[in-house]
């Protein structure tokens, strides 16, 4: 991305770039240009293991997608649709062209409050704040606060917080910083909002899902996204049925560990048969996903 702020350049990149850049996700996607996977699969996926996520990802050549190291704020796993913003060390002329072309844009109040802005429901604000902690609070709760009210979800942000008792205190915010300090924000200036941004290890896209565990957390391309949900409810249900069948003395662990044999396989489709309910993806899903399963 060009950084010089010409006349035609807007502080968030186009739908256009965004669909650009995500071209191989097909289908519906939201007003600025992201990707929209539906609300029932990202709903899912907060029950798929870090762990599981993270080896779909790697099998599909993606090794850059995960990043661990967080100060976690909130005690549930956080999922949802990307909104990104870059950060970087403010230089003053750069710094005055940005908010000048915000306020051409019509964008109120101070730039790092123009993300939170664009946020929709069910996103999450991930935001590239280059490692800052102290002067690098990019959260308060103030802006914690409006983060939900927008979003009803949380943040990742690679830079600091400040105010955590009070923003501990929102019930159902999520949020995965590098650290906690008292200091305000300063000396730091936002670029550019849904451009591509670097989490530590991992490179992000707007319109990516977001996967926050204990463990760490897991940015997972929009076309990958349905897939990796179903396959991980398959080996969820193998391993329980696997378990079952051990605690019962039917098989062996030699048997349930190598690729199974035919009658390991009819027992297990009898099995989901007679305990439909242990489905996370409805029959219709189970059948199709079969069909291209390879044992």
């Amino acid at each position: 991305m060009s950084f010089s702020y010409s006349h035609a350049q807007q502080i968030a990149w186009t739908p256009e770039q965004i669909k650009t850049f995500t071209s191989d996700y097909v289908g519906p996607r939201s007003a600025d240009g992201r990707p929209q996977v539906s609300s029932d699969i990202i709903k899912r996926l907060a029950n798929v293991s870090t762990e599981e996520a993270w080896g779909f990802l790697r099998g599909k050549g993606y090794h850059n997608q995960f990043e661990a190291g967080w100060v976690t704020i909130g005690n549930k796993p956080l999922v949802g649709r990307v909104v990104t913003s870059q950060y970087m060390p403010s230089r003053p002329d750069m710094d005055d062209k940005i908010k000048a072309k915000g306020k051409e844009e019509g964008r109120i109040g101070s730039p790092n409050s123009w993300p939170i802005d664009m946020l929709e429901n069910g996103d999450v604000y991930v935001a590239d704040g280059f490692g800052k902690i102290i002067d690098g609070t990019l959260i308060g709760d103030n802006l914690a606060n409006a983060i939900y009210a927008k979003s009803g979800n949380g943040v990742v942000f690679d830079a600091g917080a400040r105010d955590v008792e009070g923003i501990s205190k929102i019930d159902g915010f999520v949020g995965f910083v590098r650290g906690l300090d008292p200091s305000y924000i300063q000396g730091v200036m936002m670029t550019c909002i849904n451009c591509p941004i670097r989490i530590g290890r991992a490179t992000v896209l707007p319109g990516d899902l977001v996967l926050g565990k204990q463990e760490g957390v897991v940015f997972i391309p929009a076309q990958f996204a349905e897939q990796l949900v179903l396959n991980a409810e398959f080996v969820a249900l193998r391993d329980e049925f696997g378990i079952t069948r051990l605690r019962e003395g039917i098989y062996t662990p030699g048997e349930v560990d190598r690729r199974w044999t035919d009658n390991i396989k009819e027992d297990f489709l009898g099995w989901i048969k007679a305990n439909p309910k242990k489905l996370q993806m409805t029959p219709a899903e189970f059948d199709a996903y079969m069909k291209d399963r390879n044992w």
